[in-house]
């Protein structure tokens, strides 16, 4: 986390001092790659921290920390931009200058400041330590990585047993309901807005609340799920507030004007229902992989494949097709609809494999099968028994 924290400040500080296109298109692919890692890593450790009934809650926090220094990067780059012409640079430069450099220093204190685990943690004394450990085994059934216990030949077996686990699939399209009507509702918000009949500068602010009604949402649906250790029914429950918002605005969105307290209502919800979806799909998702090595990859490959439906995201509300949007809404309502499909076949999928095994005993397990077979079956393993 220290490192790519660190190269990504080195990059946004270079991005303020190249001067050539070919430079700055450089600059920004290396923004992405450095920036890709960050956060199924923090993801991947809140589940070295946490047991599966608390991981949510603590996955909502972090989004709507992300959330509040959205808002708050947004204020300290317009107060930044004013520097424009100072030492020759334009104000956007000044921007990476400074973010960068920031971002560099809080970098390093990753490499002091966070631990791995709680084995690792100097704050921790022995029994603290133990005690988080062994609350660690006895909720996800496997220890905890720690620092030497590096065995590379199972590394490709690992990716191998992620490449083929048809929940982290299921559990990408349940991420891809969040990310295709997310990318489009951040681009196409304001323009909604405003074809209500508002300035765009008003436009920007009247964004503003819907947000802050969806991060309020995430938190409350995370608390809940936790407290009753079940995902799929909040889950649900969001896609489903989303598919009722945005087929009200498909219908209305031709007479937005006339209908504005309707629609704008259809906004808040919109919000309300896409922001909790992530936190309960990577609880979800970092509940049911068997070891921690499989959770860093298989995280790290949900993550990746979900927000590919930024790509189509970006660019389905066409400007050409306001202010009714067929395409944007259509699109947004099938992947809802689909990740609907995926929660509840996840669910059943992770009821029958509990089921199956419910009253074997382990000794009965370790006479069928090795440790070496049971290591292997990873997630399959009669004694894996998935968070539900």
């Amino acid at each position: 986390m220290g490192t790519l924290v660190v190269a990504w400040g080195i990059v946004m500080t270079l991005t303020g001092v190249v001067q050539n296109f070919g430079g700055l298109l450089a600059t920004r692919f290396l923004l992405g790659v450095f920036e890709a890692g960050f956060f199924p890593g923090a993801i991947w450790i809140v589940s070295q921290w946490y047991p599966p009934q608390k991981t949510q809650s603590r996955m909502a926090m972090f989004y709507l920390s992300s959330a509040l220094s959205g808002a708050f990067s947004g204020l300290l780059a317009a107060g930044i931009a004013q520097m424009r012409g100072l030492g020759g640079y334009e104000g956007w430069r000044w921007i990476f200058l400074l973010e960068g450099i920031l971002s560099v220093v809080v970098g390093i204190s990753c490499f002091f400041l966070l631990p791995d685990s709680p084995s690792t943690a100097s704050w921790l004394n022995p029994d603290e330590a133990r005690f988080l450990d062994l609350m660690h085994v006895s909720s996800r059934g496997a220890k905890l990585s720690h620092e030497g216990e590096k065995d590379k030949k199972h590394h490709w077996k690992t990716l191998w047993q992620v490449l083929c686990d048809k929940q982290l699939y299921l559990q990408a399209l349940v991420f891809a309901s969040n990310s295709v009507p997310n990318y489009g509702l951040k681009f196409t918000m304001p323009q909604i807005i405003k074809n209500m009949g508002y300035t765009s500068t008003r436009a920007q602010l009247l964004t503003a609340p819907p947000y802050t009604c969806g991060a309020i949402a995430a938190v409350l649906s995370a608390y809940f799920a936790d407290r009753v250790t079940w995902r799929m029914p909040f889950i649900v429950a969001s896609q489903s507030i989303l598919v009722v918002a945005y087929s009200v605005l498909f219908v209305f969105a031709p007479r937005i004007a006339s209908n504005v307290p309707l629609c704008y209502t259809m906004v808040f919800l919109a919000c309300i229902g896409v922001y909790p979806i992530l936190p309960g799909c990577n609880a979800w998702t970092i509940n049911n992989l068997a070891n921690a090595e499989k959770r860093a990859m298989g995280i790290a490959f949900m993550i990746c494949v979900g927000n590919l439906g930024g790509l189509p995201g970006s660019f389905i509300f066409q400007s050409s097709e306001s202010p009714r949007y067929p395409t944007g809404f259509g699109t947004s309502l099938a992947f809802a609809a689909a990740g609907i499909v995926s929660a509840l076949t996840l669910e059943f999928c992770y009821l029958r494999h509990n089921r199956k095994w419910e009253g074997v005993s382990e000794e009965e397990i370790r006479e069928k099968y090795s440790d070496e077979e049971l290591d292997r079956l990873g997630n399959k393993s009669p004694l894996f028994k998935y968070t539900l």
